[in-house]
């Protein structure tokens, strides 16, 4: 399953262009006024690696298959959306099913495009926003607390106590407003709001949309101050506008165009990265005839992990995988070389998959 990134933020922020960007496509409209997207825009996006493209060149297999993340364009949100303003409920209802959110923040000044607070205010817009999905968050544990708490007592029930004991910790820190997601918790108590989907348990990347000739000098530092940011969360500056004019223009043009920015890139490619970092996630190859492809996993992940990605079936019968990291084989010009330069190594099931891994699989069927 594809990684789900659900692009949220209030009105007129530059959602829906940012979406346009990543996307490749102009399916998401972007218009002066709020509500332009009524159903969430779903874009599945090619996660950029340039060494896809050198094992592609060693093999020269039928096809390739990019690791892809999926972003979903939500419709702007508004004071009063956890009550049912704007699209309330429906909004609310889009995000539980992201795995991650990325916040947009509106940084620029357009006189051409309205804001709905009137002015140009950071730390407002991410207030706003959080506010409105602790409130919603803060409905559903108080039902869930109501639902739980005297068929608890009345019970004994020691699993669903300690379910109702958690839920008042996360109540506690919403009424503090404390996303979920930074309520201290064990591991342990974390596996039991799962269920709930709560939209302040997901981690959060905060995106700065600024204007093009902004991005270079961009502060992260100061701007993540101002916004009062954990010392583990992300702002990355970008700039919508600039990255959906640069969908247009070839690779040759768009290089040029960025370097007389002063950036080396384009800054689609740094969202996605930190997605990957934001949710602790790596990649692994397969390289063969028949395809070259990607595959996401945890980081931490196994070897029976790894080809469970593949197949349910490879992780139940996992007997061993070949290894061989990716520079020694791009160095060593495909298997072949690989093994015979000694780099192939046999690992079992203890084998802790590392970033950029090219992985064979030997299974009972």
């Amino acid at each position: 399953m594809a990684l789900k990134i659900g692009i949220v933020g209030l009105p007129n922020v530059g959602k829906s262009t940012l979406f346009n960007a990543l996307t490749r496509s102009k399916g998401a409209e972007a218009a002066n006024f709020p509500f332009c997207t009524i159903d969430p825009n779903v874009g599945i996006v090619e996660v950029p690696d340039e060494r896809m493209k050198k094992l592609v060149e060693i093999v020269s297999p039928e096809k390739t298959i990019d690791a892809v993340v999926e972003f979903v364009d939500i419709a702007g949100l508004v004071k009063g959306a956890s009550e049912g303003e704007g699209l309330g409920n429906k909004f609310l209802h889009n995000i539980r099913e992201v795995d991650a959110i990325a916040q947009v923040i509106r940084f620029f000044e357009d006189g051409n495009i309205t804001h709905v607070h009137g002015g140009i205010n950071p730390k407002l817009d991410m207030d706003v926003i959080q506010l409105e999905l602790m409130l919603a968050d803060l409905d559903t544990v108080n039902r869930k607390i109501g639902e739980n708490e005297k068929k608890a007592t009345t019970t004994n029930d020691k699993s669903l106590m300690k379910f109702v004991d958690v839920l008042k910790k996360v109540k506690e820190g919403l009424e503090n407003e404390v996303l979920a997601i930074n309520v201290d918790l064990v591991e342990e108590e974390r596996e039991l709001l799962k269920p709930l989907h709560l939209l302040t348990d997901k981690p959060y990347l905060y995106i700065a949309n600024v204007k093009e000739d902004e991005i270079a000098a961009f502060d992260s530092t100061k701007a993540a101050t101002d916004l009062n940011l954990k010392e583990h969360q992300e702002i990355l500056p970008i700039s919508a506008k600039l990255e959906e004019e640069l969908v247009d223009l070839s690779p040759e043009e768009a290089e040029e165009y960025l370097g007389d920015l002063g950036l080396k890139e384009s800054s689609l490619n740094a969202v996605i990265r930190a997605a990957y970092r934001l949710l602790g996630l790596q990649t692994y190859f397969t390289a063969g005839e028949k395809e070259v492809r990607a595959w996401t996993v945890p980081i931490g992940a196994k070897a029976p992990q790894a080809a469970g990605v593949i197949h349910t079936d490879f992780e139940k019968g996992f007997i061993k995988a070949d290894t061989v990291a990716y520079e020694d084989f791009a160095a060593s010009n495909g298997w072949q070389g690989a093994r015979d330069n000694g780099k192939v190594r046999m690992e079992g099931k203890e084998y802790v998959v590392q970033d950029g891994d090219v992985m064979l699989f030997k299974f009972n069927n």
